[in-house]
């Protein structure tokens, strides 16, 4: 597998998988031979790509837990999954919306928006309570009508309980959406356990695939349910076919797909997407949580260092936020940096996000990085 990752030769460990994860071999190889491809070809093998197409879905569907790949939509980025949902629900005036505090922009300024039709963003500070999700659920009366959270949030890593916010959301009768940018690819997601209606996650960071390419996840009952923002050719049954007189929007999750594909990023996502499926999710997590787990132990070894990261064992991620009790985040950053270490500032903390291919040797050279430094 460590052939798959060159950016193990550096010397400096790659630790910001939470921004952009590098690609692997066989998805740069992908992305390289389609180019090549089109380049000699042009289109003449579109058959190949749609083929193509259809399997990512089917792949995206095993990452997912989804039932079907026709719940599978191949959309720009994260963001526009969040904006399909929040300006694509019929909301009444009077209604809200339940959120942590600090999401990420992209996961709070839609639903901020809906304040224009009436609708309240109810933010809840989970980090601030005992019990997170019962302060989100706490935060819910009979007028909310969706429950939006990042799985894992951006910041600091602090994973939230999926199948017991969604189990809450059936009873209850709300929507449920998850942004799984910061767990899909580093540890399993199961819509259908989490009862999870809506979910999107961009390719870049932990599936290790391309920027302007994402999966949305929205549950057969709950297509409906959404208007459609945009109209065009792709978006219908036998997309192909421009003899037909009739374009409706197709029932399945292509409805969501307006325009011309991203052909280029599918064939890169697909072989990236391969590679998890074939590692095997249950590996990817038990190795990605023993990254955290040594970085947990090792670091508040350094002199002066606190995690900042919740370190309770069911809110551990793929990430661990630290602070120095003498030295600046923006110091220790630019330090590694010169360095060769990526990695991140967020908030008064340096984010860390090693992944699954790494290990104790990347993270004993970061630790004496780190030590140099502060």
């Amino acid at each position: 597998m460590n052939s798959q990752f060159p950016i193990l030769e550096q010397a400096a460990p790659y630790l910001n998988h939470a921004a952009v994860g590098p690609w692997p071999r066989c998805t740069a190889e992908a992305a390289r031979s389609f180019a090549d491809e089109n380049m000699r070809q042009g289109s003449a093998n579109y058959l190949e790509w749609m083929a193509r197409e259809r399997e990512l879905r089917q792949r995206l569907a095993r990452l997912t837990g989804a039932s079907s790949p026709d719940d599978i939509a191949l959309l720009k980025n994260t963001t526009e999954g969040i904006s399909l949902v929040a300006f694509g629900l019929d909301w009444q005036e009077g209604e809200n919306v339940v959120l942590p505090a600090r999401e990420f922009p992209s996961n709070r300024l839609p639903w901020l928006a809906l304040a224009e039709r009436g609708v309240t963003a109810r933010e809840v500070d989970i980090r601030a309570a005992e019990d997170a999700e019962q302060a989100l659920l706490g935060a819910m009366d009979a007028d909310t009508r969706l429950l939006s959270v990042s799985s894992v949030q951006w910041a600091d890593g602090f994973r939230l309980d999926l199948e017991r916010l969604g189990r809450a959301c059936r009873e209850r009768g709300v929507l449920f959406f998850v942004d799984a940018i910061q767990q899909l690819g580093a540890l399993p997601v199961d819509v259908e356990a989490s009862n999870i209606d809506f979910l999107a996650a961009d390719a870049h960071k932990w599936l290790l695939g391309p920027e302007g390419i994402a999966v949305f996840y929205c549950r057969d009952s709950a297509r409906p349910q959404l208007e459609l923002l945009q109209r065009g050719w792709h978006m219908v049954d036998r997309y192909w076919d421009f003899q037909r007189d009739s374009w409706v929007p197709s029932e399945t999750a292509l409805r969501f797909e307006a325009g011309s594909p991203n052909s280029i990023g599918q064939a890169a996502l697909h072989a990236s997407a391969g590679l998890f499926l074939e590692f095997g999710m249950e590996r990817v997590a038990e190795s990605v949580l023993a990254n955290t787990a040594l970085l947990i132990e090792e670091l508040p070894r350094i002199d002066g260092i606190r995690i900042t990261s919740r370190t309770e064992a069911k809110r551990r991620s793929g990430i661990v936020s630290f602070e120095h009790q003498r030295v600046s985040p923006e110091v220790i950053y630019k330090g590694l940096l010169e360095k060769g270490v990526s990695c991140a500032v967020r908030g008064r903390s340096v984010r860390l996000s090693p992944h699954f291919y790494q290990g104790e040797k990347e993270l004993q050279a970061f630790l004496d990085l780190l030590a140099q430094i502060v």
